[in-house]
């Protein structure tokens, strides 16, 4: 078989296979290309989901005819001016993104600088480019794509249908938007606006909230948590939402290094991490973060789709985000997120006829401890005598006022009425003061008559071999035993009876993917959950005033009250002016 260099259009083919992935990857590259140069407006329109055509105009810097002439080789950018790639400030460097569109679309680019009186365009179709020829256009630049992957047919049997990739098209735009709130952007259909975003002014904080309030929505800008913290020159900054609000996936969370839109395994770990104590494995906090990191303690050269990082001290990073989301959510104390309340409400909006809706209650409410929330046999007795000499207004989640179905408190507040599930809300009571006595006391361990040999691949017990410090910590004690063999000596006490051998290859998983110790993690945090639920206040047990109102005085002190450990709320409140809507009084 004779080796040959291949031609430079398949050569760009092949690379642009790498660089443009579908008509989003497009869209990607050219919004960055226009934030890079400086615009302060940019407006997107995919037609046929980016089949026909991707437009991108902006008011940026603009470009010159030799501009033009560069923008389209391959390896030639105006965004490395060092040619030092450990010291990166653009969204983009690579100089791949134009050659390659064009090696697989017709592409045209029209540019004009503020100085130029004359703007100029740029065809290149299948890789062929034309020389500049004067135009009309304002200062900025219009990147048109026609025909995307024409010539590469096969690419096309890939997409899917027209919808998809312009919802992946808004996707790409929102992630960037949110990273800059400064701009405006907008992406049309050809039909109509799908996204139209206005350029926020004014303090950065609240300037990005409103942003990721137009994308998120406006439920998370009402429950989310400022985010501000800084560490050895990175500092960490964004909004986090309450546990009690949650997705079942993670789509949204949105992590950002340096404005670049990330897809990080180490951050979503520590994300993890710090939501562990607040919700169920399989549900996902909102949040968008924002790292600003030195460029020398970051490779972002890592994939041509740029979506991939790599961090010089991990474990810095990892701290930084787990200290930072932990000290948001402590300082959060008892509250919990407005929509545990709209969907309260929402269960009384009446249906046809007038009559309440019927049907199962909101997933977000459902309590899976079923055993812990039913009624004890027997009688009932009558609720409790109100506590007159308190007054509603002097605390957060009122007075006790009664006990309904020895399940449920009723506490009433200076501007609306409070219910308290009272197993839910004393387990989480109890759950903090378990984790408490486990930070001032550690973790009590139990040795094991005969030693476990867990046999591992080479790399796996190398993870292991290097956290044994740590992992002892947590109650774990492993030695080495060979290259790729380890021995378990003690356990942690919390544990009991447990599959060891099972839990080492987890915790060389988690340390492969996450760089941390989750499954063990994971473990002393159900059990600490169990041990809190046997031992809190059960439901079907009757309180007096007295028992009732230290109950609400102990959730106010105590973070994360207004949760379990799932996630779901602890207490719901309503206000009086939602109380007389339901009512027909305003």
């Amino acid at each position: 078989m004779t080796i040959r260099r291949l031609p430079e259009a398949v050569i760009n083919r092949i690379a642009a296979g790498e660089v443009v992935e579908r008509p989003a990857s497009a869209v990607k590259e050219l919004v960055e290309n226009s934030i890079d140069a400086g615009a302060t407006r940019v407006d997107v329109t995919v037609k046929d989901g980016g089949r026909t055509l991707i437009s991108v105009l902006d008011d940026g810097q603009g470009m010159t005819a030799d501009d033009l002439e560069l923008a389209v080789e391959r390896h030639a950018t105006s965004k490395l001016p060092g040619d030092d790639l450990s010291r990166i400030d653009t969204l983009g460097f690579r100089g791949e993104a134009l050659p390659s569109i064009g090696a697989v679309s017709r592409l045209s680019i029209t540019g004009r600088t503020a100085e130029s009186e004359t703007a100029w365009t740029i065809t290149v179709e299948g890789g062929r480019k034309s020389s500049p020829r004067p135009s009309a256009h304002p200062p900025g630049t219009r990147v048109e794509v026609r025909d995307l992957f024409y010539a590469t047919p096969a690419r096309l049997k890939f997409l899917k249908s027209p919808r998809t990739e312009l919802e992946h098209a808004s996707e790409a735009i929102n992630r960037l938007a949110m990273a800059y709130p400064g701009i405006a952007f907008s992406l049309s259909d050809g039909d109509r606006q799908r996204i139209r975003l206005a350029a926020a002014e004014g303090d950065p904080f609240p300037a990005r909230l409103a942003r990721l309030g137009a994308i998120m929505g406006r439920e998370f800008e009402d429950n989310a948590l400022a985010i501000d913290a800084e560490r050895e020159g990175i500092r960490l900054t964004g909004h986090i939402g309450l546990p009690t609000l949650n997705r079942g996936n993670a789509a949204r969370q949105f992590l950002f290094v340096n404005g670049r839109p990330v897809r990080d395994k180490l951050l979503y770990g520590a994300v993890r991490g710090a939501y562990r104590d607040f919700l169920a494995s399989d549900r996902y906090p909102l949040l968008a973060l924002f790292l600003d990191i030195p460029t020398d303690a970051i490779d972002v050269n890592v994939h041509p789709a740029k979506t991939e990082v790599r961090f010089r001290d991990p474990g810095l990073v990892r701290g930084l985000i787990v200290g930072a989301l932990l000290g948001a959510l402590a300082g959060a104390g008892h509250r919990a997120s407005s929509t545990v309340a709209d969907a309260a409400l929402g269960a009384f909006k009446p249906g046809p006829g007038g009559l309440p809706r019927a049907g199962p209650p909101p997933s977000g409410l459902a309590e899976t401890a079923a055993q812990f929330q039913a009624p004890l046999p027997g009688p009932e007795a009558p609720p409790p005598a109100p506590d007159e000499a308190a007054e509603p207004g002097d605390y957060p989640l009122g007075v006790a006022r009664a006990q309904l179905h020895a399940t449920y408190v009723l506490a009433q507040t200076a501007d609306g009425i409070v219910i308290v599930d009272q197993h839910a809300a004393h387990e989480r009571l109890v759950h903090e003061r378990i984790k408490a006595a486990l930070d001032r006391e550690g973790v009590a361990r139990q040795v094991l008559l005969i030693p476990e040999v867990v046999e591992l691949d080479e790399a796996a017990a190398g993870r292991l071999k290097a956290r044994f410090g740590e992992l002892a910590e947590l109650g774990l004690v492993i030695e080495s035993f060979g290259p790729s063999t380890v021995v378990v000596r003690e356990t942690p006490a919390l544990l009991g009876e447990t599959d060891v051998a099972g839990l080492v290859r987890d915790l060389a998983d988690d340390l492969a993917e996450f760089d941390e110790a989750l499954s063990l993690k994971d473990r002393l945090g159900d059990v600490a959950a169990t041990m809190a639920c046997h031992g809190s206040v059960r439901a079907g047990r009757r309180l007096n005033a007295a028992e009732m109102n230290a109950l609400l005085r102990q959730m106010e002190a105590t973070p994360h009250s207004g949760q379990c450990s799932h996630g779901r709320p602890t207490y719901v409140e309503l206000k009086l002016a939602d109380i007389e809507k339901l009512f027909g009084r305003r």
